[in-house]
């Protein structure tokens, strides 16, 4: 033990040193990023088991407000409560300026001088939209509060006094400790105490945090792994903890422990986040260093924020601008009514009395407000009412489609949101996670190279033959995909040494734990999916992995069971992007196994054979299937070798200083002189429909940027793979995006008070204006980008503005290196930043609205996607293998990325159609029909009388004119779904904001006006001389005929503006032409106008103007006049070939054939620079616990069945010199 104590010392204090030494740099660059513009304090302090210590903390919150310090682990992510829930909603309901414009209008209603109406008129149908709107927000609230509930009532072991007592994850408070089982998650954020693994390590995934599935390990201070064995000593724990504030940075954590006079230091290895599971570690021990909404996940979550839409915004402008019309109209009508006023009073002086107490400036004040009343309904509240019921059905129709049904979940598309329907249609930029979004996170052994040959090619033999086939090995895993006869065969052989080689090498060279269940059946733990399909293609070809100790492996070799010694493993980083095992054999030679990036290894080959140039064939053909591919190569190293290496390697190994980089060099120089055996091609499972979505998604002028936590190479590949990335772009990462984003900051600092366009990245590249570059940015180039651009007018280079703790100026948001970036990431057709943060993620996000103000989309399926998903524009969440954490945050829900074609080149592009063509008509049928009071004051005497019947001017929006309108907003579509797939191109019309901008308000209102010109003085130039058989010409007729000039030309106009027809278009039309006839009769007949006189004025009016033929030819000639402007510009539009999408569909060849696109590998064949997405996904660190055997539980004895019995030998244990020999060691779970 105190040899293991001291080694483990050894390993750790240089660790501690690197990490404090390397804090300053960092965390002032990430403290701006999260909004801190100042050093942190390490002021958190949390005591062990004493919760009255915390409770004594308070923090300001305003002015004398206070509230504890240290939260629960309540976490709330729902916006209103049982208090908050109405004034809250109210407030945020009248941020929209309408809703302000109808509470505007309401209050003047109630004033008895100037009201027109009675109030309450305009009262019911506000509170009718209010609530609507309310409901709906509620309906959402409940969901978050229910699925805080269930969260927040998890059940967990608490210490309690002085044993474990099961609570609730909300009863969980900062400072106490947790006891965690395997398979669960953790509750809060945890310093690890101890565990049952050896040197108390634990396993985490991390799935809903940064979307990884392999395993990650975290271990206890060697202190606490020690003392902390029991209870009763958990109970008498009393460390206390001193670290940051909580923060949102998920891959930085420093703080200290002091206990019983010592003071240990603590990082992001001893620390489990909340959100991940405990794997393949029984029990472990934690202390709460941040809980509930403290958090890291939950301080990465962000604010619920109320969207709005495009045509949200433009609508609040053009409602102030109507506002402004309306005013500026009114007071010009009541300054006429002032001077009319004057010259009635001169002129018919014997009326005087009439006049008596008001004068003409009270007239026009009075008048003033009366018009404001009358014309008030040109921004009707039923629009926003129909409004409403448009954007829910066609949110139903979302979650109604069967397209977008996924049977293998039985999960359809849902519609979370109802009000985002029509920018759907207006996406220019996707942000997309990778694991679980574009990928399955499945690995599969597809194909290898041995010795030139490639195998895994045939798929002849049927499922019975292969079943049949495998029988001889009881340890096949028969959900694996690969099977080659021809390599099955050569393997029962057991003639060819290459590929014995090559076999045994996947069943050495890994870092993979091996349980073995009850019924003999071995499982496999990697922490890297890669790792787990290579050695298991290894154990359904006959090479079974078994067990390992710290010394030893041991294999089943075509049913011999064979051990190894091992001797020493050098490890896989990013920068080696290789892992090498060197082992002893049974024979007592020693051999070296390596496996790694194609780069790297062929480089360090013997010689140069027909095999290599084979292989490098194979590494072509496998580039060109987006396959990760490794190449495996040996040798056998002499004793007198090997000696003089272990020397060194030991040297370096306890090294205080520099221990890695030295290390490195002894590594290199044992891998040297290889003898390659071949190359293995992994597939990262896509999900069905991948590369074809992103095809269609970037012909509608969509980008689509992946952002994930994942290393550059597996990122890059999949970029490949699902064809984001082709192989005629041109790729800029680190060395060339610092180099453009400094010749530009250069150019902006030399040339900044020219007043021009400064950075041009086309200057710098040749491909940029051509679409054909591609950019791969790392987190760590975001940190710099996001969080440290200056605006400092004295000359400084590049990357000393970029480094802030030794910037003398304060950093600023919106810098010019910031603006550069986003140029230039905008400025190329596909971007891919890895390794990046939750928190990162949605600051990309925030970049691209800010500098672009373009519409953008986030999608993911983890907890890590949330922040990303509600700080864009839309949120879609995948119901992936992470949980519902980001479907709950959502806009909108879907089973599979694929879905996203259909949600947005069909549903979004026909919501933004549909709502554009909807506004578009209503403000036309309401200028068309309401203007009319403005020309009718000129003969009124200014005296804002209402010239259509009241019951007419209620009816008009909500009965007369809304049903066409409503049947338009709901099922119109300009072409079919089929066509909208085949036609990407479509989207553009909405990203460009074509079907209803300032420009289609004016044609749309000048359109209305002229509408209404020709019903009033058509009418009235009929009206003036000559009256009919029936003597029609009295002020009612005349109001029934403008009524119904102006309410025909109005359903005329959307007769020739539908598209779509259907049985419920049909039934629209014509029940508001019986609607029509129907309410005019009501309102007009004898009894009624019996009961109230007052309110039924209009006594059989339109009987007696509609019957007269004369008023019918009027009617008539109205309505051909006012649609001969829509024929005109129609029949222009076909002559001159700028018709409807239907006419350009018309006259293109339609032959949209599914094609196969061909990816070809960019590179040359036989070239070094080949591009190599390597099969590795672990962290560094797995290969050292392997060989200190602190990762290896002990075991007396194996229980495994007999497999080939016969078969087996006794084979004596070879170990490293100088080490005593270890019992048999392997993982055993008993269920």
């Amino acid at each position: 033990m105190h040899e293991l104590e001291v080694h483990y010392r050894e390993l750790m204090a240089p660790k501690v040193q690197a990490d404090s030494g390397s804090m300053t740099n960092q965390e002032s660059l990430e403290s701006y990023l999260n909004g801190n513009k100042k050093q942190l304090d390490f002021t958190w302090e949390v005591k062990a088991n004493d919760r009255a210590y915390h409770k004594q903390f308070k923090k300001r919150v305003a002015f004398c407000l206070t509230r504890k310090k240290y939260e629960d682990n309540t976490i709330k992510t729902a916006k209103y409560n049982a208090l908050t829930f109405l004034p809250l909603n109210l407030y945020e309901q009248f941020h929209r300026l309408a809703n302000l414009y109808f509470l505007f209008v309401i209050l003047l209603q109630t004033v008895p001088e100037i009201s027109t109406l009675p109030w309450f008129t305009l009262l019911l149908p506000l509170s009718c939209l209010l609530l609507l709107r309310g409901l709906r927000d509620l309906i959402d609230d409940i969901a978050r509060h229910r699925s805080d509930w269930m969260i927040n009532n998890r059940p967990c072991e608490i210490l309690i006094g002085k044993s474990f007592s099961w609570k609730k994850w909300r009863d969980i408070c900062v400072g106490d400790i947790i006891c965690l089982r395997k398979d669960s998650f953790v509750p809060a954020d945890l310093l690890l105490l101890s565990s049952s693994e050896p040197s108390s390590l634990c396993y985490v995934e991390t799935a809903d945090i940064d979307g990884e599935t392999n395993l990650k390990f975290r271990q206890a201070l060697l202190a606490t792994h020690q003392e902390l064995v029991s209870e009763a000593s958990m109970a008498a724990f009393d460390g206390k903890v001193t670290c940051e504030e909580p923060n949102s940075r998920m891959h930085s954590f420093i703080g200290t422990l002091e206990w019983r006079g010592e003071k240990y230091s603590l990082d992001t290895e001893k620390i489990l986040l909340r959100g991940c599971r405990i794997r393949n570690t029984e029990t472990c021990y934690g202390l709460v260093i941040y809980a509930g909404l403290d958090s890291k996940i939950m301080k990465n979550c962000g604010k619920i924020k109320m969207k709005k839409t495009k045509l949200d915004r433009l609508m609040d402008r053009l409602v102030i601008l109507i506002f402004v019309m309306l005013v500026i109209t009114s007071f010009c009508l009541a300054f006429a009514a002032g001077f009319w006023a004057v010259k009635f009073q001169v002129e018919h002086s014997y009326l005087s009395s009439l006049y008596v107490g008001t004068s003409p400036a009270e007239q026009a004040f009075f008048t003033f407000w009366g018009f404001m009343i009358l014309l008030s309904i040109i921004i009707p509240m039923s629009m926003y009412i129909t409004f409403e019921f448009v954007y829910m059905v066609n949110s139903y129709f979302i979650d109604w489609d069967l397209e977008m049904y996924y049977p293998a979940k039985d999960m359809p598309a849902k519609a979370r949101s109802t009000s985002l329907n029509d920018q759907l249609g207006q996406i220019e930029y996707i942000f997309s996670d990778k694991t679980g979004t574009l990928t399955q996170n499945i690995m599969t052994f597809k194909k290898c190279c041995i010795n030139g040959i490639i195998y895994g090619t045939s798929d002849q033999y049927g499922a019975l033959r292969k079943k049949a086939s495998m029988s001889w090995n009881p340890y096949v895993d028969r959900t694996a995909e690969f099977h080659d006869p021809a390599l099955l065969e050569t393997v029962l052989q057991n003639d060819d040494p290459v590929v014995r080689e090559f076999l045994r090498l996947l069943a050495l060279c890994h870092t993979v734990m091996v349980e073995e269940k009850d019924t003999g059946q071995l499982v496999y733990q990697a922490a890297s999916p890669d790792e787990e399909a290579l050695v298991t293609a290894a154990r359904n070809l006959g090479y079974v992995f078994l067990s390992r100790t710290q010394d030893t492996i041991t294999l089943s070799e075509l049913g011999m069971e064979r051990t190894y010694g091992m001797l020493a493993m050098l490890d896989f980083n990013s920068v080696r992007k290789r892992m090498s095992i060197l082992v002893r054999d049974p024979e007592g030679k020693i051999r070296l196994y390596t496996k790694g990036a194609d780069m790297v290894i062929l480089e360090r080959l013997r010689e140069d054979g027909s095999a290599t140039a084979f292989t490098q064939l194979a590494l072509d053909s496998f580039a060109e299937e987006t396959l990760r591919t490794l190449c495996l190569a040996s040798k056998e190293v002499k004793e007198k070798d090997y000696a003089e290496w272990s020397k060194k390697h030991h040297e370096a190994s306890v090294l205080l200083q520099n221990r890695a980089q030295e290390l490195d060099k002894v590594y290199e120089e044992m891998e040297q002189d290889l003898q390659l055996l071949g190359a293995t091609a992994i597939e990262d499972k896509l999900q069905d429909g991948v590369p074809e979505t992103i095809q269609l998604l970037k012909k509608g002028n969509i980008k689509v940027w992946v952002l994930t936590g994942d290393k550059q190479e597996t990122a890059v590949n999949i970029g490949f793979a699902c064809r984001l990335l082709t192989d005629d772009m041109q790729i800029l990462e680190e060395k060339e995006i610092c180099e453009m984003l400094e010749a530009c900051w250069v150019s902006n600092n030399n040339l900044a008070s020219s007043g021009e366009r400064l950075c041009q990245f086309q200057q710098h590249s040749g491909v940029l204006h051509q679409g054909k570059m591609a950019l791969v940015v790392t987190g760590d180039i975001l940190e710099k980008v996001l969080g440290t651009g200056e605006k400092v007018k004295r000359k400084e280079g590049f990357w000393a503005r970029l480094a802030c703790c030794k910037a003398q100026t304060q950093p600023v948001a919106d810098s010019s290196v910031e603006k550069a970036f986003v140029d230039l990431a905008t400025g190329c057709q596909a971007v891919i930043c890895c390794r990046v943060t939750p928190k990162q993620k949605a600051l990309v996000v925030q970049l691209v609205k800010r500098h672009r103000s373009a519409i953008t989309l986030a999608i993911g399926d983890g907890a890590n996607d949330v922040n990303m998903i509600k700080t864009a524009d839309i949120g879609v969440g995948i119901s992936g293998q992470e949980g519902m954490q980001a479907v709950q945050c959502s806009d909108y829900a879907l089973a599979q990325f694929r879905y996203l074609q259909r949600l947005l080149l069909v549903h979004g592009r026909w919501s933004y159609l549909r709502i554009c063509k909807f506004l578009r008509y209503f403000f036309y049928k309401t200028f068309a029909g309401m203007m009319v009071q403005i020309w009718f004051a000129f003969y009124s005497g200014f005296t804002a009388q209402p010239l259509y019947e009241g019951w007419f001017l209620a009816l008009y929006n909500v009965f007369y004119t809304a049903y066409p309108v409503l049947c338009m907003g709901l099922m119109e579509q300009d072409v079919s779904a089929e066509k909208s797939l085949q036609l990407p191109e479509l989207y553009k019309v909405g990203q460009k904001d074509e079907l209803f901008n300032y420009r289609v308000f004016c044609v749309t209102f000048l359109h209305g006006t002229v509408t209404s010109l020709g019903s009033f003085y058509i009418a009235l130039w009929a009206f003036e001389d000559r009256v009919g058989s029936r003597v029609v010409g009295d002020y009612q007729s005349f109001a029934v005929t403008v009524a119904t000039s102006a309410f025909l030309s109005v359903v005329a106009e959307i007769i020739m503006d539908i598209k779509f027809w259907t049985i419920l278009t049909f039934l629209t039309i014509a029940g508001s032409l019986i609607f029509f006839c129907l309410f005019s009769f009501l309102t007009q007949n004898f009894p009624a106008f019996r009961e109230a006189p007052t309110i039924f004025r209009f006594l059989d009016a339109s009987q007696n103007a509609l019957t007269d033929p004369y008023v019918l030819a009027i009617v008539l000639l109205c309505v051909v006049v006012n649609t001969i402007p829509s024929l005109t510009i129609r029949l222009l539009r076909v002559i001159t070939g700028t018709g409807t999408i239907q006419d350009k569909i018309s006259s293109r060849d339609l032959r949209v054939a599914e094609s196969t696109v061909e990816l070809k590998s960019h590179f040359r064949r036989g070239s070094l620079h080949r591009r190599s997405s390597y099969a590795f996904s672990h962290k560094e660190g797995y290969a050292d616990l392997i060989a200190r055997g602190a990762s290896l539980r002990v075991k007396d004895s194996r229980s495994r069945g007999p497999v080939n019995a016969g078969s087996y030998q006794s084979i004596p244990l070879p170990t490293r010199e100088g080490a005593a020999s270890s019992p048999s060691v392997f993982l055993k779970e008993c269920n």
